[in-house]
């Protein structure tokens, strides 16, 4: 009889993590398929990211003027934060270079201290903003634009085209609190308007 128990109580819970794991994919999925990079850059772009702060991280981590971010987006890696000195921001630069598949870098990092936790908690509530703020536009989905906040400074990341990016840059920089926008976008053509019927 406990035997009979055991098996019923793990098919159950079987089929209880089923029910959880299919939103985790589907919605993923659903991200996937809103986004412009093909799967294997998507993939690929988690990877740069990982391996490069894990690389970084094993180096500095007893610096602890050396705060760094790399975003990767269509295997271009964007690198911003703070390092002490311009030796150690050629040697973040270098090792994410290294990284495979990084078709470019862009080096934002600025020689100063670290940002403190309370500004480093603004650049989150910048991003939130800017990102809020692209959900009621009619030029561009949203989900074709990444933003990454630093110190004030909003980089946007995505593959667009010029009216797309122009309309993405103007809303970033009119939002509040914002100092600076810095594209880093991929230009594409314009896709067709869809077909009307």
């Amino acid at each position: 009889m406990r035997t009979i128990q055991i098996t019923l109580l793990t098919l159950a819970l079987a089929g209880a993590l089923q029910g959880c794991v299919a939103p985790v994919i589907v919605g993923a999925g659903a991200l996937m398929v809103a986004d412009r990079r093909t799967t294997g850059a998507y993939i690929e772009d988690e990877s740069i990211e990982n391996k490069s702060l894990s690389q970084i991280l094993a180096k500095y981590k007893n610096n602890a003027g050396v705060h760094v971010n790399v975003t990767s987006y269509n295997r271009h890696a964007l690198i911003t934060g703070e390092v002490p000195d311009e030796a150690v921001k050629a040697d973040v630069a270098a090792i994410v270079s290294a990284q495979g598949n990084v078709r470019g870098t862009t080096n934002e990092l600025t020689i100063s201290g670290a940002t403190s936790l309370t500004s480093r908690s603004n650049d989150t509530l910048l991003t939130s903003n800017v990102k809020a703020r692209f959900l009621g536009n009619k030029v561009f989905s949203p989900n074709h634009v990444k933003v990454i906040t630093e110190n004030g400074t909003v980089f946007l990341m995505g593959l667009v085209c010029q009216p797309e990016a122009n309309a993405a840059a103007e809303i970033a920089s009119t939002s509040s609190g914002v100092q600076r926008v810095v594209k880093v976008f991929e230009n594409i053509e314009c896709p067709p308007p869809p077909a009307k019927h």
